[in-house]
């Protein structure tokens, strides 16, 4: 892995497997001794649960978006508001270790949305959650990975160019397909340089006919239905235990973008 900490972002509509894949990379990384930054930049906010990390250490964690205070503080604009000035550059660095909750070697900070009907504008909290993505897979040293939402809403052109990997989760469908390509496509336009595809909850369907099908778009790895999965979410677990080989699979993902990584960049030294 990269001597500064590798830096993913994850994509995909909800319900593909999008967290499943993010808290497996963070534990294979965690496994390997990285320190790792956690990033849940999804509104739904489900990553410290896929980790395992305590419904009591969850409560001490606060929801970046939700702290009016702060938003306030660092953009100089009430949120909900309608017009006025507010700071574009709003200062982020000492966010990180404010707002983040660890557990062993992972650290995880929960970014979040404004999501109350009639809230009025969301220009200030989106200004600062950028500001901040940026910061996190820019400038910070340990690996970074970050569970987005369905779009690239918090994705600006600095923290697209500086992620090292951005990984689509699809399931196996056509219309999971169709917006692969779209969000590839996007990314692509933020000069992402490395997109990956990876299917999920496969089952019944032959890996090599949906590699044929994506042949336009870098598959990176496949994982595959499990119900231990759908066990340990029912009871409030993790699935590290329950599924060892999702565990393998997710290290071989990270094997594989590294040697993908490794090589672009051999090829663009010669």
């Amino acid at each position: 892995m990269k001597e500064k900490g590798i830096k993913i972002a994850i994509s995909g509509k909800g319900g593909v497997g999008k967290t499943t894949l993010a808290s497996l990379l963070c534990h294979s990384l965690s496994q390997r001794k990285n320190k790792v930054l956690a990033v849940d930049a999804d509104p739904d906010a489900n990553l410290g649960m896929a980790l395992g990390f305590s419904s009591g250490l969850l409560a001490q964690a606060t929801t970046i978006a939700q702290d009016e205070k702060l938003i306030e503080e660092r953009t100089g604009a009430v949120p909900g508001e309608f017009g006025g000035w507010f700071a574009l550059n709003p200062l982020v660095e000492d966010i990180p270790e404010k707002y983040v909750v660890k557990q062993g070697n992972i650290s995880l900070l929960q970014m979040g949305a404004k999501s109350t009907g009639g809230a009025g504008c969301a220009c200030p909290q989106s200004i600062l959650l950028k500001s901040l993505l940026n910061h996190l897979v820019v400038e910070r040293d340990e690996a970074v990975i970050v569970d987005m939402e369905a779009g690239l809403e918090h994705l600006g052109r600095g923290t697209a160019e500086g992620v090292d990997a951005f990984i689509i989760v699809v399931e196996p469908g056509q219309r999971s397909f169709a917006t692969a390509r779209a969000v590839a496509k996007m990314a692509r336009d933020l000069n992402v340089q490395n997109v990956y595809v990876v299917v999920s909850k496969l089952h019944g369907v032959n890996a090599s006919s949906i590699k044929d099908e994506l042949q336009d778009l870098n598959v990176i790895g496949f994982l595959p239905y499990k119900v231990e999965a759908v066990y340990a979410d029912l009871q409030g677990g993790t699935i590290f235990d329950l599924c060892p080989d999702l565990v393998e699979e997710a290290a071989a993902i990270l094997d594989r973008i590294d040697k993908s990584l490794t090589e672009a960049d051999e090829s663009s030294q010669v």
